[in-house]
C-alpha cells in the first residue's frame, strides 16, 4: 500500500509488556499506560522528539515539536499513543522517491485524538482533503455505467478490494489476542451464513493442512508471514498466526482475509474483463457481510468525513482499489504513458503487487483516489480510463498516432 504497509506480508514487531508503575516520574505520574515506556515523561517534549532529518513519509512531513508536546501525553480510550502512532514512520525512513505515509492507528478513536496529526497527514496524501470534507460512499452497482465489455482480448483479469473495520474492537496494531480472537469467531459466523454464489468455506492459518496449503499457494489466495519491515514496526503481526484466516466462495470469486492488515480483506475477481460483474459480486457481499455483523451489534467502522475507517490513512474513504492486469506492450513504451495514466487518475503496478515491475507488457491499472469520492465514482475512473487505454493500444499497434486520444486531466 501508499501507506507503507505490504500486501501478503504481517509479522510480530514490538512486544507488548505491561507492569504497575508506583515510580513518581518528575512532575506526576505517567496518566496513562504506554505500550512503550512509561518513563519517557522523564525527558522533555525535546529530549523525545524523534530525529526524521532524513525521512520522506507525510508523517515527518506534518510532525512538528510542537504538536508532540501536545499530544504525546494523550491516549485513546484503548490506550493507543502518539508513539504508537508514528513509530513505523519513524523506523522506516521511506525511499527517496516514494513518500509512504509513516504513520498508522490504533483504534476509531485515534482519528479524533491524535487529529492535529493525522489531518494534515490526511489532507497532504489524499491530495488536499480537508477536515471539513464530507466523503461519498456508493454501493450500488446498478450506478456504474458500462464495465460489462472490456475488451478480454487486453485484459486478462479484474477485481475489486477493500477493507472492513469492525466496531467495538482495536485496529491490528494494537489488538489484543482475546479481540483477535472474537474478530475471527465473529467473522466465520458472518461467512458461513453466506448463500447462493457467495457460499464457502474458512481456512484458519493455524492448524491448515498441507493440501489445504498448497491449494491456496497454487490460487495465489495466500498471505503469510509479513517480512516488511513497515508491517514489523507497527505490530500488525504478533502472534502470527494466531487468529488468522482465509474465506473464498467456491467459485473462488469472492475472497476475504480475516485480521491481515486490517479486520478484513474482501477481494471479489474473475477472469476476464467484467467489471461490472465483479464489482456487483463485491458490493452485494459486502453488504451482506455487514449486515450480519451488525445483527451481531458489531458494524463496520465509518463517519461522514473519513468514510470507512482503517488502520492505515492511505485507505480512509473507499478503501477500494479496483483494477485489471492488461496486456499493453505499445502503450507501456510510449513517451506519455505515465502522463496519460495520472491525466485519468489511475496508476500502475506490477502483476505482483506494489513496487514489482512488469512482465510482457502486462500492467496492473487501478484508482489512484480513495477519499472524496464513492465506490460507484472510483471503479467508473477505472473502466473508462482501461477503455481508452486499450484503444490508444489498438491504434499502436496498427502504427498509428495517440495524440488525439490523449485525455485531460480528470
Amino acid at each position: 500500500f501508499a501507506c507503507g504497509l505490504r500486501r501478503h506480508r504481517v509479522s510480530p514487531c514490538w512486544a507488548v509488556s505491561s507492569f504497575s508503575l508506583s515510580v513518581l516520574v518528575k512532575s506526576a505520574i505517567m496518566p496513562f499506560g504506554n505500550t512503550h515506556n512509561k518513563f519517557k515523561m522523564n525527558y522533555s517534549a525535546e529530549e523525545e522528539f524523534p530525529d526524521l532529518s532524513q525521512h520522506n513519509n507525510h508523517m515527518a512531513k506534518a510532525l512538528t515539536l510542537d504538536i508532540y508536546k501536545r499530544l504525546r501525553d494523550k491516549e485513546t480510550p484503548s490506550g493507543f499513543t502518539l508513539d504508537d502512532i508514528i513509530q513505523t514512520g519513524v523506523d522506516n525512513p521511506g525511499h527517496p522517491f516514494i513518500m509512504t505515509v509513516g504513520c498508522v492507528t490504533g483504534d476509531e478513536e485515534s482519528y479524533e485524538v491524535f487529529k492535529d496529526l493525522l489531518d494534515p497527514v490526511i489532507e497532504d496524501r489524499h491530495g488536499g482533503y480537508k477536515p471539513t470534507d464530507k466523503h461519498r460512499t456508493d454501493l450500488n452497482p446498478a450506478n456504474l455505467k458500462g464495465g460489462d465489455d472490456l475488451d478480454p482480448n487486453y485484459v486478462i483479469s479484474s477485481r475489486v478490494r477493500t477493507g472492513r473495520s469492525i466496531k467495538g474492537y482495536t485496529l491490528p496494531p494494537h489488538c489484543s489476542r482475546g479481540e483477535r480472537r472474537a474478530i475471527e469467531k465473529l467473522s466465520i459466523q458472518a461467512l458461513d451464513s453466506l448463500s447462493g454464489d457467495l457460499k464457502g468455506k474458512y481456512y484458519p492459518l493455524k492448524g491448515m493442512s498441507d493440501a489445504e496449503q498448497q491449494q491456496l499457494i497454487d490460487d495465489h489466495f495466500l498471505f503469510d508471514k509479513p517480512v516488511s519491515p513497515l508491517l514489523l514496526a507497527s505490530g500488525m503481526a504478533r502472534d502470527w498466526p494466531d487468529a488468522r484466516g482465509i474465506w473464498h466462495n467456491d467459485n473462488k470469486t469472492f475472497l476475504v482475509w480475516v485480521n491481515e492488515e486490517d479486520h478484513l480483506r474482501v477481494i471479489s475477481m474473475q477472469k476476464g474483463g467484467n467489471m461490472k460483474e465483479v464489482f456487483t459480486r463485491f458490493c452485494v457481499g459486502l453488504q451482506q457481510i455487514e449486515e450480519i455483523f451488525k445483527k451481531a451489534g458489531h458494524g463496520f467502522m465509518w463517519n461522514e468525513h473519513l468514510g470507512y475507517i482503517l488502520t492505515c490513512p492511505s485507505n480512509l474513504g473507499t478503501g477500494l482499489r479496483g483494477g485489471v492486469h492488461v496486456k499493453i506492450p505499445h502503450l507501456c513504451k510510449h513517451e506519455k504513458f505515465a502522463e496519460i495514466v495520472k491525466r485519468l487518475r489511475l496508476q500502475t503496478r506490477g502483476t505482483g503487487g506494489v513496487d514489482t515491475g512488469a512482465v510482457g507488457g502486462v500492467y496492473d491499472i487501478s484508482n489512484a483516489d480513495r477519499l472524496g469520492s464513492s465506490e460507484v465514482e472510483q471503479v467508473q475512473l477505472v473502466v473508462d480510463g482501461v477503455k481508452l487505454i486499450i484503444e490508444m493500444e489498438k491504434r499502436l499497434e496498427q502504427g498509428k498516432s495517440i495524440d488525439d486520444l490523449i485525455p485531460a486531466q480528470k
